[in-house]
């Protein structure tokens, strides 16, 4: 099984030195020390440029000796990408291309001169005019999520490699299903994580998955021994991303759809792929952007010759992060410290441009105190809860009652999801896999009382995420079968 896996790594350029401590300890440590115990492993890796000062600053050397020799030893190659993990889609090209040079620049200094092949957009986000940008600046393939391959999930043939048309750029899709699989620690050990690749697999001839590198770790503990565990399985052929030109000649021109890595299929039919950064019904979006434009616009204003300039550009650079308005979201994300902290770096900006006009400064001051006073008064007044129950509101409705609560063939759904969480325990108890059996054992007792509206992820998107979709359909369509076979004829018994 050839497999190319894409790890990203990457932290707010203030984060606090006890939790990039903590992150390094419990993730990125172990990770690439398990690469350099074994020498088959080859593997694609992000780390934003803001990272490698990051852990320079705070003085862990060893880690990135570790990367540069490992990425001269050629067993893992590095993505460019945005410096400070701005959200390109939504930043004018001349700032998306500075984020991007500047990155590589970073990664030349601390690589010895590297200079990156693959490109990866920030949150996989994807728009047209990033084509252009990126080839010009001499990347040659990007990856993104599969959504983007057709707008929906599935349509990825591995059997071949994709270029975008009009471009000669390669681009490579991350399977969504099995790397959900590994970061939703579903899967938790080498035999169930071969299983799913094969169910995956089918046809395919590769498998290119990504996630978040903390996820080994940090977000799951105990995980990055199953990661351990995958480095040392001979069933898989592990390859970078940028590797797989060299099996799969075979170009297929496509036109990408604009999406990110969190994308829905409603999203991109809806046009709100990127809601997270930029709501049009979220009052604090709309200033942060007009206040980022504000900023923005003096920046210009000053010589480039000036005396401060480069500091002033420094600071801009920083405050163009997604972080602040992914945070302010609410959709589920919230975080007043982040959004403070955007807010501030923007204020602290405009105020350290040389001779900016005070009627600019007092409306830099006044975009700082409504972001700020708007977001505890969210928080104050619970709209930030209702906002949140509002987007998973669908959750909120017991799977018990948005099946057998419809009646007809909708009970045989209810069913059918109670019978493959039941063969899903078995399976696990019988491989000893005592905590997945416990998961799915306690799922079935929540969906049959109906508890399931008050946990984080609901066990039906975890189940989905465990089977292949082909077969939940398959069990789906037998129950309905099976309802439309058994029921009478009386109209207060046909469904609605």
């Amino acid at each position: 099984m050839r497999w190319a896996n894409f790890l990203h790594l990457y932290q707010p350029v203030n984060q606090q030195p006890d939790i990039l401590e903590a992150i390094v300890a419990q993730s990125y440590r172990p990770i690439i020390e398990g690469i350099k115990k074994n020498p088959r492993i080859r593997l694609t890796l992000n780390i934003n440029g803001s990272l490698f000062e990051l852990l320079h600053k705070y003085g862990y050397r060893d880690i990135l000796e570790d990367i540069k020799n490992l990425v001269l030893e050629g067993r893992v190659e590095i993505t460019g990408s945005a410096k400070f993990h701005a959200l390109l889609p939504l930043i004018s090209e001349a700032e998306a291309i500075r984020q991007i040079n500047l990155n590589t620049e970073t990664l030349k200094k601390f690589l010895g001169g590297y200079a990156p092949e693959g490109f990866f957009p920030p949150e996989m986000a994807y728009y047209p005019n990033l084509v252009p940008l990126v080839e010009k600046l001499g990347f040659k393939w990007i990856i993104l999520d599969e959504i983007s391959c057709g707008g929906n999930v599935g349509q990825v043939d591995s059997s071949q490699i994709y270029q975008i048309k009009n471009s000669k750029l390669q681009v490579f899709f991350r399977d969504r299903r099995l790397s959900n699989l590994i970061m939703s620690a579903v899967v938790r050990s080498r035999e169930t994580l071969i299983e799913a690749m094969e169910e995956e697999l089918g046809g395919k001839n590769y498998i290119v998955t990504a996630m978040d590198a903390e996820t080994f770790g940090h977000h799951r503990p105990g995980l990055e021994k199953m990661l351990f565990e995958i480095f040392q399985t001979e069933e898989f052929e592990f390859l970078t991303v940028g590797d797989l030109e060299k099996y799969y000649q075979t170009e297929k021109e496509i036109v990408p759809a604009e999406a990110t890595w969190a994308s829905s299929k409603e999203d991109i039919e809806r046009g709100v792929q990127f809601l997270s950064w930029k709501d049009p019904e979220n009052i604090i979006h709309r200033w942060q952007w007009e206040f980022t434009q504000l900023v923005l616009e003096e920046v210009y204003r000053l010589d480039k010759n000036h005396s401060r300039f480069e500091q002033v550009r420094a600071k801009m650079d920083v405050a163009l992060a997604s972080d602040h308005f992914w945070w302010a979201s609410a959709k589920p994300w919230w975080s007043l410290e982040m959004i403070e902290y955007g807010a501030y770096n923007l204020l602290d900006t405009l105020r350290f441009i040389p001779e900016v006009k005070k009627e600019i400064l007092d409306q830099g001051r006044d975009f700082y105190e409504k972001i700020i006073s708007t977001a505890f008064n969210w928080q104050r007044t619970g709209k930030i809860r209702t906002m949140m129950q509002e987007q998973n509101k669908i959750l909120r409705i017991p799977f018990k009652d948005r099946t057998i609560g419809k009646g007809g063939a909708e009970i045989g759904v209810f069913h059918a999801f109670i019978e493959m969480m039941e063969k899903l325990e078995k399976e696990g108890a019988e491989r000893g896999e005592y905590e997945k059996a416990i998961l799915w054992r306690d799922a079935k007792y929540k969906l049959k009382n109906k508890l399931d509206i008050y946990d984080t992820i609901n066990a039906i998107d975890l189940l989905r995420v465990e089977i292949p979709h082909h077969q939940v359909e398959e069990a789906i369509e037998k129950y309905k079968a099976k309802y439309y076979k058994i029921r009478g004829g009386q109209p207060e018994q046909r469904g609605s």
